[in-house]
C-alpha cells in the first residue's frame, strides 16, 4: 500500500486505540463541548451543529469493579463497560451525553446515568420505535425538533436550520466515503484489513468529522490508485450483530483463511446507511433517513426487513458465509436471529453463532470455532 496511506491508516489506528485523548485534546484546543452518544440513531448532525464532538460511547473493556453495583448481572458489555468508563472517571471530558430510545438495556441505563455519572446536561431523544407506519415519519421530525430545542437550552448555542444543514452536508460526505471504501473492499478485500476499517469507521464516530472527513477523502482517492492489488483468495464472510469493539475479532478471521468483505453491525455499516436530502424541510430529511436507514433489531420495519436485508448484503457481495456476533444479554439480536438463521438455512448459506462479551474474550475458542467453519466453506 502506498505510504500516505499507511500513514493515514496510522492516524485512525491511534485514535481508535485511545479516543478518550484525542477528545480531551480536542476539547482543550477549540474550547467547545463534546457530546456522548451511545447508538447510531442518536441525531449526530443536530450535535455536530453545536459546533461540538460528538464522541460515540463504546466501553472500554476495562475490568468491571463499580459498574455492578449500579446495574444488573446480565446487562451487556456495552451498557457494563460505558458505566464503568464513566463512574472511573474515564468519560470525564464529556460536557453531555444524549441517549436515544433504543433497547431497555440503554433506556434503563439512561435513568442510571442520570443520577450517578455527575456529567453536564442529559437528554433523552425518545425516537420512535415502530418505523414503518404512515406516522413514523412525521413523529421522528417532531422528536428531531424537540431535541434541537432541549439541545441548545443544555449548550446554551443557538442551532439553526442552516447551521444542521451544514452538518448533514459533513455526514453526507462522510458517509458516502465510508460506502465507498466498503465497495471497494467488496471489490478488492485485499486493499484494507478488517481490523483497520474498524478503526476508521469508529474515528468516523469520534473524530472531529471535518478532520475525519479530509483524511476519509484522501484515503479513499487513493485506493482507486491500488485496485490492481491481487485479491486475498480468502473465504468472503458477512459479519452481522451489534457494537463490535473488538479488533482482534478480524484478525482471529483473517489467520483463519476468512475476510469480512460487508457487515450489518451498529458500529458498520448501519452507521453509515442512508442520505440527508439537503433539498427539503431539514428536521423532515433528518427524519426520512432515519427511518429509511439499515433497521437495528430494537427497532421494528417489518417482520422480515432485517432477514431481508442481510440476504441482500451476502447475495451482492457474493459473500460464503454469515458470522453472528451475539453480545451476551443482547436481547433484540437474540429474538432476531432464530428467523434471520432460518432464512440462510433455506438458502444453503453457512452460518455460525458466536457469543462475546468484550470484557472477556475467549479468543483461543473463538479462534477454533472460525477455523472449522472457514475449513468446512
Amino acid at each position: 500500500m502506498d505510504q500516505g496511506l499507511t500513514k493515514i491508516l496510522e492516524k485512525f489506528r491511534v485514535v481508535a486505540e485511545n479516543p478518550g485523548e484525542y477528545a480531551r485534546g480536542w476539547k482543550k484546543e477549540k474550547n467547545l463541548p463534546v457530546i456522548g452518544y451511545l447508538c447510531s440513531y442518536a441525531p449526530e448532525e443536530i450535535m455536530l451543529a453545536t459546533g461540538g464532538l460528538p464522541y460515540r460511547i463504546f466501553g472500554s473493556g476495562r475490568q468491571i469493579k463499580l459498574a455492578d453495583s449500579h446495574l444488573q448481572a446480565y446487562s451487556c458489555s456495552l451498557v457494563r463497560g460505558a458505566m464503568e468508563d464513566v463512574l472511573s472517571g474515564h468519560l470525564d471530558f464529556l460536557d453531555g451525553t444524549v441517549f436515544p430510545h433504543t433497547c431497555d438495556s440503554i433506556q434503563r441505563l439512561s435513568d442510571i446515568w442520570r443520577m450517578n455519572a455527575g456529567l453536564g446536561f442529559h437528554l433523552d431523544a425518545v425516537l420512535p420505535v415502530k418505523l414503518d407506519s404512515d406516522i413514523s415519519k412525521d413523529y421522528m421530525a417532531q422528536v428531531l425538533r424537540r431535541f434541537r430545542d432541549e439541545l441548545e437550552q443544555a449548550v446554551g448555542v443557538e442551532i439553526t436550520d442552516e447551521s444542521i444543514t451544514s452538518a448533514a452536508r459533513v455526514y453526507n460526505s462522510l458517509r458516502q466515503c465510508l460506502r465507498t471504501i466498503y465497495a471497494v473492499r467488496r471489490e478488492n478485500d485485499s486493499l484494507v484489513s478488517g481490523s483497520d476499517l474498524l478503526a476508521v469507521t469508529k474515528c468516523s464516530m469520534m473524530m472531529d468529522r471535518h478532520e475525519a472527513l479530509d483524511l476519509l477523502t484522501e484515503f479513499r482517492e487513493g485506493l482507486d490508485k491500488e485496485m490492481d492489488a491481487p485479491v486475498s483468495g480468502k473465504k468472503r464472510l458477512i459479519l452481522a450483530g451489534g457494537l463490535c469493539n473488538m479488533p482482534d475479532i478480524f484478525e482471529v478471521i483473517e489467520d483463519s483463511g476468512g475476510v469480512i468483505i460487508d457487515d450489518d453491525i451498529c458500529t458498520g455499516s448501519r452507521h453509515v446507511d442512508g442520505e440527508v436530502d439537503l433539498d427539503h424541510d431539514i428536521f423532515e430529511a433528518l427524519a426520512d433517513r432515519y427511518v429509511k436507514r439499515a433497521v437495528c433489531p430494537a427497532k421494528h420495519a417489518g417482520l422480515y426487513t432485517r432477514g431481508d436485508h442481510l440476504m441482500e448484503l451476502v447475495k451482492s457481495s457474493q459473500a460464503d458465509g454469515v458470522i453472528f456476533l451475539y453480545l451476551k444479554f443482547c436481547d433484540p439480536h437474540a429474538f432476531d436471529y432464530p428467523y434471520i438463521k432460518k432464512m440462510l438455512d433455506d438458502e444453503g448459506i453457512p452460518n455460525l453463532l458466536l457469543e462475546l462479551d468484550d470484557s472477556s474474550p475467549t479468543e483461543g475458542q473463538f479462534r477454533t470455532r472460525c477455523e472449522a467453519f472457514v475449513e468446512m466453506l
